[in-house]
């Protein structure tokens, strides 16, 4: 099988990254406004041999993107290559953020949601995966808007299934939540012979779970540590009782982060509060120390967001920000990269493990040994070779 991506929002490309290392998919086509996180995106796909998207990166607004006729040819020309097409991408999230200034639909980030999902029912992918903030779900002005995109999806024949994932279950050191809102033509689904294509079916037979790797209730219930006096590098055995793969000090050995190529990139200001926070006190705002033996609040690493290194005095490096949000330990972005767009782009992006796991889930579901033959399109060899 072979499936064309189109990713918006791409920032430096974490959620493309987990498409493009599962079977199946190849990213065609990226767009981003931001042209240092372009750079980034093309820097670290080199440095990984990734191949570039095949129709390039678009640097614009996603609204002149939109106007424009270039997309539309794309499509049209991935269309005869492809078996399938899907849009992924993560609009900015900050008016829907609880933490954020709360504009919703109608903040200048708010907006963007509307114009991908108008995007998705103008261009008609055959399935796309639209990812944002919990506030986006669970506050209720705001879940207002999100039931109106829905419904706009549906009235294009789109059949929905959404999910509130956490990063920590797909064994990402990381506790943070997002909605996940997937949608698949219901002319696909009837040609992978799903004779009811109704949301209730597709629940039932979208196995949301089958790629996680922990249950995020058994994982808080662990034995986690709390607070430790702090000490520059002082020693602290790891207690039992806890899932160690998702500790920060575990990650941080797995990418080696100190000899990471990002290591060096790090905000040093002077505070003294680097030095008297206690390890494992993230109850404020700003200024959250890691515990080694815990897993990290969301990587958050604007509007003056501090997180602190658990036994260093000092702020996170980019390198180890990097091992919080799962990238693999090859892993780098351009060293030259201004800190503010490095540490923005690495807090935007959706975890790599998460991302993967979605991907699996998704190319699973399409899977013909699960779903049945189809005849999706002009192409009859769909769904015949092994995933």
């Amino acid at each position: 099988m072979s499936i064309g991506i189109f990713s918006f929002f791409s920032g430096a490309g974490f959620l493309d990254l987990g498409f493009e290392g599962t079977k199946g998919f190849t990213i065609d086509f990226a767009n981003e406004i931001n042209s240092d996180f372009v750079r980034a995106y093309q820097y670290s796909r080199e440095k990984l041999g990734f191949n570039p998207p095949t129709y390039g990166i678009d640097i614009d607004n996603i609204n002149n993107l939109f106007a424009s006729k270039k997309l539309k040819v794309i499509i049209q020309d991935s269309n005869t290559k492809r078996d399938l097409i899907g849009f992924i991408g993560g609009p900015p999230c900050p008016d829907f953020s609880v933490g954020g200034k709360n504009k919703g639909r109608d903040g200048e980030n708010g907006k963007l949601s509307q114009t991908y999902i108008d995007l998705i029912c103008t261009y008609h992918p055959d399935f796309f995966l639209f990812e944002n903030v919990k506030g986006l779900y669970r506050t209720d002005k705001h879940r207002a808007f999100f039931e109106l995109l829905k419904n706009k999806l549906r009235k294009n024949n789109y059949i929905l299934t959404e999910c509130l994932v956490n990063a920590i279950e797909y064994g990402a050191p990381q506790d943070r939540d997002r909605i996940i809102l997937i949608g698949f033509k219901s002319e696909l689904l009837l040609n992978m012979d799903i004779e009811d294509a109704s949301e209730v079916n597709l629940k039932r037979l979208f196995n949301w779970k089958k790629f996680t790797k922990y249950d995020k209730g058994q994982v808080f219930k662990m034995n986690w540590p709390q607070k430790s006096t702090f000490g520059e590098d002082k020693y602290l055995d790891a207690p039992n009782g806890i899932a160690r793969d998702l500790t920060v000090q575990y990650w941080f050995e797995k990418n080696n982060v100190y000899l990471h190529p990002n290591a060096e990139n790090c905000f040093n200001p002077k505070s003294n509060k680097f030095d008297i926070i206690e390890e494992g006190d993230d109850s404020k705002k700003s200024y959250k120390r890691l515990h080694r033996w815990r897993y990290s609040p969301t990587a958050a690493y604007g509007n003056n967001e501090v997180h602190l290194h658990p036994y260093k005095a000092r702020r996170l490096s980019g390198s180890e920000a990097l091992a919080i949000q799962s990238l693999p330990k090859d892993f780098e972005l351009p060293v030259d990269m201004t800190l503010t767009d490095m540490f923005k782009t690495i807090g935007n992006g959706v975890p790599f493990l998460v991302a993967k796991g979605l991907a699996e889930t998704i190319i699973d579901f399409l899977n013909p040994q699960k779903n049945g033959k189809t005849n999706s399109k002009q192409h009859s060899q769909l769904y015949q070779s092994t995933i």
